[in-house]
């Protein structure tokens, strides 16, 4: 039986978003995950961009809230958090009894210049989150 991952965040815009998309990429036949925000927002365009220069679409993903998931009463093996020490009191607790764990992450849409500038820092910690996912993924056995 696949065990079930929610990474959260507060807007379920960007490190979430990649956190899911690289632990589905590396062991879909392991894990069925998920991912939620506090304030769900709407997809950050850079974060699209990054993800899709590193071959993974997420265009079409949406945004959710951690209430469906609450509301739902699904219960989950693995909760991580993917906000930054800055935003931590904002980051939402899930309750039940499943694994908790926080991963920091600086948050994408908090970042200043153009798209081309941006686009660098984005794919700097798109790079961090999937090497987080892929250090975990090895480490956890499901």
């Amino acid at each position: 039986m696949k065990k079930k991952v929610l990474f959260v965040c507060v807007h379920n815009s960007a490190r979430s978003q990649m956190a899911e998309a690289y632990l589905k990429k590396a062991s879909p036949e392991a894990y069925e995950v998920f991912s939620a925000g506090l304030e769900p927002g709407n997809l950050n365009a850079v974060v699209v961009e990054a993800m899709k220069q590193d071959g993974i679409d997420i265009s079409g993903n949406r945004t959710k809230s951690v209430n469906e998931f609450l509301d739902a009463g699904v219960e989950f093996d693995h909760v991580i958090t993917v906000c930054d020490e800055s935003s931590a009191e904002q980051c939402p607790v899930f309750p039940g009894k499943g694994n908790r764990m926080h991963w920091a992450f600086e948050d994408p849409s908090g970042l200043d210049g153009s798209f081309d500038e941006k686009l660098v820092r984005v794919k700097q910690i798109r790079d961090q989150i999937k090497a987080k996912v892929t250090d975990w993924n090895t480490c956890v056995k499901p």
